[in-house]
C-alpha cells in the first residue's frame, strides 16, 4: 500500500547537480513561445514553468535523466529499448495540434498552445511500471487530464476516452514495419480518465518531453502498465463503447483493456510478482510489485466488484 503521507523530496534527490549544468537553461513559458506555435521545429529541450504538486508525488527519489531518456518502449521508433533515443532526432513534434472528436459538445482541432494555455503546469513524481518487470520513478510535468476533459464537455453518451498517436512513417521508422496495427491507439474508461492521478504530460525533469519519451504530449496513468501511456497524441475521442487498444488488439491473451498492475496475475511469459528499478543494476534485488503499482489507496475503488483476473 502506498504511504498516505507524501513527502516532497529534496532537490538533490530529484535532479543531479550536473544535469542542470549540462542542459540549456532557457526559462520560457508555453504560451506564445516557439515551443508550441513556431513554424520551425525546436529540437532542444526547453525549461518549463511549473509548480510541484506534493499531494500526488511519490516520496521516492527519481531515476536519473539518462535512465529515463535512454531506455524506452516506443515501438514507433523500433522494438529495441535503445532505438527511440538513437532515432529520436528524426521526429518533428512542433508545431502540433490535437483533434477533439466524438461525444462532446466542444469539438475541433486545437493547437497544443490552445490546449495547455488555460491550465497551469505541475510536476508530479510517479512510478511507471513496465510489463517486463521493471520500473522507473519519473518527475513528470503536465496537466490533469480531467481538467481538460471538462473543457470539452463530454455528453452523457461518453463512457470512454480514446487516444491516437501520430502516424508518420517517414519520421517514425518503426511504423514502416507491421509490429502493430498503426497508428497506436489506447483508451480509458471515463472515470479513469477523470481521476486526479491521470495526467497529460508535456515534460519531465522540468523540461519539454524528449522525442523518445512521447513529445510533445503523452498520457500518464501511474497505476497501470506503461503501455497504457500513449505517446505523441494527435486525437482524443469521446466514445460510448469501449475503444480498441493496440496491444489488446495485437495479443489479447497477454494484454487486456484495463492493464492495471496486479502482482497476482502473471503475464503468460513472465511473473509480475516482483520488479527491479531501472538503473539499480542487474544484481540489484527485485522487490515485491504492489497492487495498482502502489496506488491502491487512491484507485482501487474504481474497480470495486470487478474480477481483476478477468479484467486484466
Amino acid at each position: 500500500m502506498r504511504p498516505t503521507k507524501i513527502l516532497e523530496p529534496l532537490p538533490s534527490e530529484i535532479t543531479p547537480r550536473h544535469s542542470y549544468f549540462n542542459r540549456r537553461d532557457i526559462m520560457l513559458g508555453l504560451a506564445g513561445s516557439s515551443l508550441i506555435g513556431g513554424t520551425a521545429p525546436v529540437l532542444a529541450a526547453e525549461r518549463l514553468k511549473y509548480s510541484r504538486n506534493p499531494r500526488w508525488s511519490l516520496p521516492e527519489p527519481a531515476n536519473s535523466r539518462e535512465d529515463i531518456t535512454t531506455y524506452n518502449n516506443f515501438y514507433e521508433f523500433g522494438t529495441d529499448k535503445g532505438d527511440p533515443a538513437r532515432l529520436a532526432d528524426r521526429f518533428r513534434p512542433r508545431p502540433w495540434s490535437v483533434a477533439i472528436t466524438g461525444e462532446a459538445e466542444v469539438k475541433g482541432t486545437f493547437t497544443l498552445e490552445d490546449i495547455l494555455k488555460p491550465h497551469p503546469l505541475e510536476e508530479r513524481i510517479y512510478r511507471l511500471r513496465c510489463v517486463e518487470a521493471w520500473s522507473m520513478v519519473i518527475p513528470w510535468v503536465g496537466i490533469p487530464l480531467g481538467d481538460l476533459i471538462k473543457r470539452f464537455r463530454p455528453t452523457s453518451r461518453a463512457k470512454y476516452v480514446a487516444f491516437t498517436t501520430v502516424l508518420r512513417p517517414n519520421e517514425l521508422p518503426g511504423q514502416r514495419f507491421p509490429v502493430l496495427d498503426w497508428p497506436y491507439v489506447e483508451g480509458l474508461r471515463m472515470d479513469e480518465a477523470m481521476h486526479p492521478l491521470t495526467i497529460l504530460a508535456v515534460g519531465l525533469y522540468g523540461e519539454t518531453l524528449p522525442n523518445q519519451n512521447g513529445a510533445p504530449l503523452r498520457l500518464v496513468v501511474p497505476w497501470k502498465y506503461g503501455f497504457k501511456s500513449i505517446k505523441s497524441i494527435v486525437e482524443i475521442r469521446f466514445t460510448e463503447r469501449q475503444p480498441p487498444t493496440s496491444w489488446n488488439r495485437s495479443a489479447p491473451q497477454e494484454y487486456g483493456f484495463y492493464a492495471n498492475v496486479n502482482p497476482d496475475v502473471d503475464h503468460p511469459r513472465w511473473s509480475q510478482a516482483k520488479e527491479r528499478r531501472i538503473g539499480a543494476g542487474v544484481f540489484a534485488p527485485r522487490v515485491p510489485t504492489l497492487p495498482f503499482n502502489g496506488y491502491a489507496e487512491q484507485v482501487a475503488g474504481l474497480y470495486r466488484g470487478m474480477d481483476l483476473r478477468k479484467n486484466y
